[in-house]
């Protein structure tokens, strides 16, 4: 069984896996576009976490694939980030395409949240986002420790590979900090 982790499973995982592979799904576009009532928000004053939205043939979205004995993920891990990501995110299967050309493409599950979700945020200014993620807080912390954290750990995964949205974003909130 393999996930695959564009948000916060980049940087957090929280669960076993035996295999890491950085690389990447196509057909997607990743933005700050969800609103987070759960765990960077709380109900009333969400805040905004990153969900794929797609996108042309062409397009990459980078990040990183874990591999989990099925045993595992039947046992505790599928439940575990059913609910880490109960707030509007299904399930989803796609090919993940890892960084070594050596290794062959992977079958990967991902999380992904539908635009009729009532917690689908959608597009808004980059000034407007960055206030929202500045001030918001859940429970499992500022909504701005989870834009830098993402942002550092794709620069340190990835450095060649430059995600202008989640790059521009990072930069307003600090701007605005």
């Amino acid at each position: 069984m393999w996930v695959f982790g564009y948000g916060s499973l980049v940087w957090k995982v929280g669960f076993p896996y035996t295999k890491k592979v950085v690389g990447h799904v196509r057909g997607f576009v990743r933005r700050f576009w969800w609103w987070s009532e759960d765990h960077r928000g709380v109900p009333g004053s969400p805040g905004r976490v990153v969900n794929l939205l797609p996108d042309s043939a062409e397009s990459q979205v980078w990040g990183v694939a874990y591999h989990i004995d099925d045993d595992v993920w039947e046992s505790g891990v599928k439940d575990q980030l059913d609910h880490r990501e109960k707030g509007g995110y299904t399930q989803h299967v796609t090919n993940f395409y890892p960084e070594d050309t050596n290794m062959e493409p992977v079958t990967v599950t991902l999380y992904l949240g539908d635009k009729d979700h009532r917690q689908y945020a959608g597009p808004d200014s980059l000034e407007n986002m960055a206030k929202l993620i500045l001030s918001s807080v859940g429970p499992s912390g500022p909504n701005k420790d989870y834009l830098y954290n993402l942002t550092v750990a794709m620069k340190e995964l990835v450095p060649e590979v430059v995600d202008k949205h989640l790059e521009e974003l990072d930069q307003k909130v600090r701007e605005l900090e």
